[in-house]
């Protein structure tokens, strides 16, 4: 397999165009809420105390009207709202698949999209969120890595999706009724649009909000963050997020690695392997998620099986490995393997000791399975050979 996709875009990254106006209160650490009510006229002795009422308002109940914030001084809520706004993305569009799953097309400032989907389980409620405007990275089998990044997201166009979700759920709990501990939003994947880790600060505020015990309070166990492997960045997030971790993987060889994810070739399956031996969250209960898209004659064989093995086990890595059927999108330039091949992969991996789910397509009819996701405007644009060509797969 010849590997041409560039490690990252060559593109200039279009600025943010900051809304003019109001200043948005979402997506500020308690910190930067606190500096910024002081700045706006709050007396410094009771910034703490007012900065924990709003926080509560806006994070644990979802409120975005100060008049509704009764516990403040009628003059006071009149002041933050000639200064401050409490705003979200702006839902586009929603899809809902036949087997529940939601898609979200959301609209943020300078008119950009990113799409977020939101999975139903028995047992859980899981919120794929974005990171990005399209995405840093070219990996030749996922849509998102056929759109060219604009910009990363702020902190709060991150945590304002998993708010927007609550909105459409209508999962924000009534100040002063019993509280509820059923949670129909229990559980972020950062597995949407974009790289997190090459937009590390705004991911980590986000989480640290959505982690808050006085707001959302999302167990740091309960939210995910996906990379390609930016080596550099691996031990920070344990750090500073503390969140469990999902790699993507997808093959063994270097070669082969190198054309579905190109970032290998800046740090190779060696180096990648090595961060996950060193971080500091894995443990054989915050197992590390090694993710593996099957691909057709790709990356599907038994020996990719048995060095899928021998590269965790020889690091001594506590893994599990979640198979992903590759999730075919027009123009596409790959096959999904056939549940037969898939299954003897998920066979010999299983055989060796370690967990290795097939991992159930969701939303496929409405293009929110893995890999899929691209803005609606995006997806219109390209034809099978512009997305060939940028995979490295035409000449």
């Amino acid at each position: 397999m010849t590997a041409k996709a560039p490690i990252t875009q060559d593109v200039m990254t279009i600025p943010r165009k900051l809304p003019e106006g109001k200043l948005n209160l979402v997506g500020l650490t308690r910190d930067q809420l606190r500096e910024t009510l002081i700045e706006h006229g709050t007396p410094e002795k009771q910034a703490k105390m007012r900065t924990g009422q709003i926080w509560q308002w806006i994070y644990q109940w979802g409120v975005r009207d100060f008049d509704v914030m009764t516990n403040l001084a009628k003059a006071y809520r009149a002041q933050l709202a000639e200064s401050f706004v409490i705003e979200t993305p702006e839902v586009v569009t929603r899809q809902v698949s036949e087997d529940g799953t939601r898609k979200y097309l959301c609209r943020i400032a300078g008119g950009h999209e990113v799409e977020v989907v939101y999975i139903p389980e028995e047992d859980r409620g899981t919120l794929c969120i974005s990171s990005q405007v399209g995405c840093t990275l070219t990996c030749s089998f996922c849509h998102t890595g056929t759109q060219k990044l604009v910009r990363n997201l702020t902190a709060a166009e991150i945590v304002g999706q998993v708010m927007m979700a609550r909105d459409d759920l209508d999962e924000w709990p009534t100040p002063g009724a019993p509280k509820d501990e059923t949670r129909l939003l229990s559980n972020i994947v950062l597995m949407g649009m974009g790289e997190p880790l090459y937009n590390f600060d705004n991911v980590r505020d986000a989480m640290k909000i959505a982690m808050d015990p006085e707001g959302i309070s999302l167990s740091r166990r309960r939210i995910t963050l996906s990379t390609s492997g930016v080596v550099p960045e691996i031990a920070r997030t344990a750090e500073e997020i503390g969140c469990l971790l999902a790699i993507s993987f997808h093959a063994t060889t270097d070669e082969t690695r190198d054309a579905l994810v190109p970032i290998n070739k800046r740090w190779n399956i060696e180096e990648l392997l090595q961060a996950l031996a060193g971080y500091p969250k894995v443990s054989n209960s915050e197992r590390i998620t090694f993710e593996y898209v099957m691909l057709d004659g790709v990356n599907d064989s038994d020996a990719d099986a048995h060095r899928l093995i021998d590269h965790i086990k020889r690091h001594n890595i506590p893994a599990k490995i979640n198979l992903i059927p590759f999730n075919e999108w027009p123009g596409a330039p790959y096959k999904r393997s056939s549940n037969n091949r898939i299954r003897a992969f998920a066979n010999i991996i299983y055989q060796a000791g370690y967990a290795s789910p097939i991992r159930k397509t969701r939303g496929e009819d409405i293009m929110a399975a893995c890999g899929q996701l691209k803005s609606a405007t995006e997806r219109a644009r390209k034809s099978r050979k512009q997305i060939e060509a940028e995979a490295g797969l035409r000449p």
